[in-house]
């Protein structure tokens, strides 16, 4: 695959054959050429345990110090005081039953996170096979089944991210935006990974961490050393 000139340039560098402190991988990331957008800081762990094993799981949420440089659009399916409360924390869209034929009919995706009051997980389990896929279905270890709803908008606006396995291994997430400085990265960053760690299954054997790896959105990958 032909690399454009900027990735080529950005990888001139890495040095590929290393694994770098944060701060520093950081450091390299800032120093790359930019398009003409503000880039995403991706951090890819893969971990050694097997995610088709439920006592292997590795899934969690923490808030980062700085944000993610995102502003995230919230809906809260709620009713009566909880659908006020909803609206006076910030909520982006409120509803209920009334919001089920324009997700699935009109294929209404306007948000990024979905926040449930425990008694609406009926209504949203009618939207399971739409929700699930794109992962915006809410579930209590997230944080986003709750009755405190002004308490899980005011931590997804101000920077909570989720961290998952994929099928592979990996936990990707963005932890902001290349414009933050390697300072602000490098604290969104050890929040992040002190939580993978603190994470660790009970059930997972040998080296937890295999690699990690800091990339933009269309960067070449920075491997850091990370025991």
């Amino acid at each position: 695959m032909k690399r454009g000139k900027r990735y080529q340039e950005a990888a001139k560098l890495v040095d590929s054959t290393r694994e770098y402190e944060a701060k520093e991988a950081l450091e390299i990331i800032e120093k790359m050429p930019k398009p003409k957008f503000d880039e995403t800081v991706e951090l890819h762990v893969k971990l050694g345990v097997d995610s088709k094993h439920a006592d292997q799981q590795v899934r969690g949420t923490v808030v980062l110090p700085n944000g993610t440089g995102k502003s995230q659009k919230v809906l809260v399916f709620a009713k009566g005081d909880k659908a006020k409360e909803a609206e006076a924390a910030g909520a982006d869209f409120v509803g209920a039953e009334e919001l089920v034929p324009k997700i699935e009919k009109e294929n209404w995706f306007d948000y990024d996170v979905i926040v449930a009051t425990p008694d609406m997980m009926g209504v949203i389990g009618r939207l399971g096979k739409v929700l699930g896929p794109k992962g915006l279905m809410p579930n209590p270890k997230s944080g986003t089944v709750t009755m405190d709803v002004t308490k899980a908008i005011s931590e997804i606006k101000s920077g909570k991210v989720e961290y998952r396995l994929d099928k592979t291994n990996i936990i990707h997430v963005g932890i902001g935006k290349v414009s933050f400085g390697a300072e602000k990265l490098a604290e969104n960053y050890q929040t992040l990974i002190d939580a993978i760690i603190k994470a660790k299954p009970a059930a997972a054997k040998g080296q937890y961490i295999k690699s990690v790896a800091l990339t933009t959105t269309m960067g070449p990958s920075v491997y850091v050393n990370q025991k």
